[in-house]
């Protein structure tokens, strides 16, 4: 059996998990005030850049030692400034006394350009200073605390060892072993579960949990938002706990994790699901989809005033 919790609540206090039982930590934090999915989230990057460093202190209390934590992340581009957020985050998690261990790049379609073409500036204006790149790309970071003892391995039963053994010919074919992950993105389709919430593919924490942790550990993810992570542990035969501070997302989430006020079953692993509802959590779901509406009308307003480009000869 594995159990699962999803606590509706901030994860800067994660009073319900003890210190030391965590064997994977996979996350997506929110991108910083992103026109498209959180504008106006945050007052400013100061308070942004306070979160992160409030839950990077939670993290080394609970994740067991040795073990992984990785944050699914990427710089973000608001009101034409620049904000480093992957050099923020790795700064705040040596500070707490992480190891920074791998970056790898998560490399999305050529075809997708999701916000804004940003390189035509250069097809309206040929010249140098004028070029501003698309981004397909976000970052993967990886880090540790401490070092890992091998020796834990050997002392695991051969059934788990044998349940947690990597597909090997996959590993290789899908290339995994490389620093560039080229994986398709959750496209934003009308009708999608996740609608409205920045999801990351299954793709990544199926990566991720199966290459850090084995079957029967504990998968945590402070910043829940659809349930992926929750969902994919359930799969991979993990336990798992999740934090979501919007209350609005608990009907996805319910959803994605199939979970119907009773216990679901996959076959050959029961499942348990617990709910927890904190007074801290807040509605914020519609308030931000609110907002993404005035900026795509403003956005669609503003580009009808702007001329084509003329491409030169």
């Amino acid at each position: 059996m594995t159990r699962h919790t999803v606590v509706i609540g901030d994860c800067r206090d994660m009073h319900e998990v003890p210190d030391g039982s965590i064997h994977l930590m996979v996350t997506s934090p929110p991108y910083y005030n992103a026109p498209f999915d959180y504008p106006g989230l945050f007052k400013n990057y100061e308070e942004f850049l306070k979160l992160l460093k409030s839950l990077a202190e939670e993290l080394h209390r609970v994740l067991a030692d040795g073990r992984i934590a990785a944050f699914v992340t990427d710089d973000m581009l608001v009101n034409s400034e620049k904000y480093p957020v992957v050099a923020d985050i790795a700064r705040i998690m040596r500070d707490a006394g992480f190891r920074y261990r791998d970056r790898i790049i998560w490399r999305k379609p050529e075809g997708y350009i999701r916000i804004s073409h940003r390189s035509g500036v250069v097809l309206r204006n040929p010249y140098p200073m004028y070029f501003y790149p698309d981004n397909i790309q976000e970052s993967i970071l990886i880090f540790q605390k401490g070092r890992f003892n091998y020796d834990y391995v050997k002392q695991l039963s051969p059934k788990i060892r044998e349940a947690s053994k990597i597909n090997t010919t996959r590993y290789l074919s899908e290339k995994w072993n490389l620093t560039v992950w080229d994986i398709t993105n959750v496209l934003p389709k009308a009708a999608r579960l996740e609608k409205g919430i920045a999801a990351f593919p299954e793709e990544i924490p199926r990566r991720l949990i199966q290459l850090f942790s084995f079957t029967g550990e504990t998968v945590l993810d402070p910043f829940l938002g659809s349930g992926t992570t929750i969902k994919t542990a359930q799969q991979l035969q993990r336990n798992s706990i999740g934090y979501e501070i919007d209350q609005e997302l608990l009907p996805v989430i319910q959803q994605k994790i199939n979970h119907i006020h009773h216990q679901q079953q996959i076959p050959n692993n029961p499942i348990q699901t617990e709910i927890i509802r904190r007074a801290d959590a807040k509605k914020l779901r519609t308030r931000l989809q609110n907002r993404v509406k005035t900026q795509k009308s403003v956005i669609q307003k503003t580009a009808k005033l702007i001329p084509k480009p003329t491409l030169q000869p």
